[in-house]
């Protein structure tokens, strides 16, 4: 199962253990129960702190393991092969209950420590979601750190059954004691604010407490992170307020052309930026949207959703984008029951059915390609008269056997049966006729637009939404500075938005210059 590079990485994790692993393994005489065996079989022989038993005809999910460590009352379980993305979650579970200190702050850890009640959570997972590792992850620790949290991860594309019966169609999908408790991506930070119902309250009042800065960057993507960076290095007093750290690259599965890095995935970049943003004295405030920007003459305002007010001598807006969305009937409807936007997430949950994919250009050929090896048929709808991907693509788009291409195609509704989609209704512009496709999912990939509805009539924005910016990215508020996706740059690349950022920073920090300079003196005549 692993190869003898796995293994020696994972033997040199495993040294940080400090206390016994028990590992308890619920099989029959299946396929499945066999290709767990054998992964669990090449870890425990790893470290001499790890021990397996093995399990048959209990009242679990098979195959599953869990883990835990005497004298701990620990409730943690993977249903299935925790392989693909979720390795990692393995490693860190076999660290974390072998008594290795999670990498989190501590005022975090106190906070999961300190949650009281019955929380047994369910994750729903596939090994190709970018998503996943971070909800796995986190719920995994707090069952480590408080005995009242249960988890169990499960692969879905193994418990299709399951899966099927409690119609999920997204992942990562989290339930909590029987009931959907969130879908889609989530920090540890996240789910503990859920559960703890006063923790943005506290959050607010801290965050009124705190002095202005001299830079505010909102947003934590790559432009935010870049402009963090740059600020922090100059010395002067910085803050970073995002709805969460990494922004639309955490959503981003191979990066292939971020210079001098060949290969990389979203995730693993995400978490490299946060990584080195702390190394400096940055102020970081996660899970806090902005609501309105409030022009000063010394101090300019972000007002945020929890009702706190942060102010800045200047302000880096670095808000990214989002997926665009069709803005049809039955969408909203359906999101997550069938609508998804994250084919490498949720593609496998369709294997053997139907489903469509919305635009034709790269991101989505691209959709219907990788769809296209694990779903039944794929059906692409393009809104002009042809496809606008790159020559590539629609050659081996083309080339398969099991997709269907639609150009002049207006998709018009999304219906379903009031609990997932059972089809699609669009309208051929080249005769105006109207047409109903059967099928069971829909990707929708038609591009990206801007997070910036929260600043129309604060600084100037395009027809598109796109906040104006300078060469020097200064928008039409002086000291208001941004970058990245969510301004009129083109080219929307992640190596452009950390670029962008920098430049921004840099402008900032000269204009902090030039604005707190003691004005020259007036001779007398």
């Amino acid at each position: 199962m692993l190869d003898e590079t796995m293994k020696a990485q994972l033997k040199a994790y495993l040294e940080r253990v400090v206390r016994p692993i028990e590992i308890t393994a619920y099989v029959d005489d299946g396929a499945r129960s066999k290709e767990m065996m054998d992964l669990l079989n090449d870890i425990v022989p790893l470290s001499e702190k790890i021990s397996l038993k093995e399990v048959r005809g209990a009242d679990a999910r098979v195959p599953s393991f869990a883990l835990s460590s005497p004298g701990q009352d620990i409730h943690l379980t993977f249903a299935g092969l925790p392989m693909g993305h979720e390795f990692t979650s393995l490693v860190l579970a076999l660290l974390q209950t072998g008594g290795y200190p999670p990498k989190v702050e501590q005022a975090i850890i106190d906070q999961i420590k300190g949650l009281d009640g019955d929380f047994k959570f369910e994750t729903y997972f596939s090994q190709s979601c970018q998503n996943c590792p971070d909800v796995v992850q986190a719920l995994n620790l707090m069952a480590v750190l408080n005995p009242k949290v249960q988890h169990v991860a499960i692969d879905g594309a193994l418990f299709q059954t399951e899966v099927d019966a409690r119609q999920v169609m997204s992942v990562p999908t989290i339930y909590l004691n029987g009931e959907v408790f969130g879908q889609g991506r989530m920090g540890v930070e996240e789910i503990v604010a859920k559960l703890d119902t006063g923790a943005v309250e506290r959050e607010a009042k801290r965050l009124a407490t705190l002095d202005p800065f001299d830079v505010l960057v909102v947003g934590g993507g790559p432009a935010g992170a870049a402009a963090a960076i740059y600020a922090a290095r100059k010395g002067i007093r910085t803050g970073v307020a995002a709805e969460r750290f990494g922004g639309q690259v955490l959503d981003t599965m191979a990066i292939e052309n971020f210079i001098s890095v060949p290969y990389t995935e979203g995730p693993k970049l995400a978490a490299a930026l946060e990584q080195h943003v702390r190394e400096y004295d940055v102020e970081i405030m996660n899970l806090q949207k902005g609501v309105k920007l409030v022009p000063g003459e010394d101090l300019i305002a972000i007002e945020l959703a929890n009702g706190a007010s942060l102010k800045a001598k200047s302000v880096i807006l670095s808000t990214g984008a989002r997926w665009r969305q069709m803005g049809v009937p039955g969408e909203d409807t359906y999101r997550t029951k069938g609508v998804a936007y994250c084919p490498h997430c949720d593609g496998p949950l369709f294997k053997g059915k139907r489903v469509a994919v919305i635009g034709g250009g790269n991101s989505g050929v691209e959709a219907a390609i990788d769809l296209a090896g694990v779903v039944a048929h794929v059906t692409l709808f393009e809104f002009d008269s042809k496809l606008r991907a790159d020559e590539v693509l629609q050659r081996k788009l083309k080339s398969l056997p099991n997709v269907d291409i639609k150009v002049s195609a207006k998709t018009t509704e999304v219906t379903g049966d009031g609990s997932k989609v059972n089809g699609l209704v669009y309208e051929d512009r080249t005769t105006g006729e109207t047409h109903k496709l059967e099928l069971e999912g829909i990707f929708v990939q038609i591009g990206l637009l801007p997070n910036t509805e929260w600043l129309k009539g604060a600084v100037d924005l395009s027809p598109r939404g796109e906040i104006l910016v300078d060469d020097r990215g200064q928008t039409s508020v002086p000291g208001v500075f941004a970058a990245g996706d969510c301004t009129t740059v083109p080219y929307k690349q992640i190596i452009i938005a950390m670029g962008e950022g920098a430049k921004a920073s840099l402008a900032a920090f000269d204009h902090l210059i030039r604005t707190s300079a003691p004005k020259a003196e007036t001779k007398a005549a």
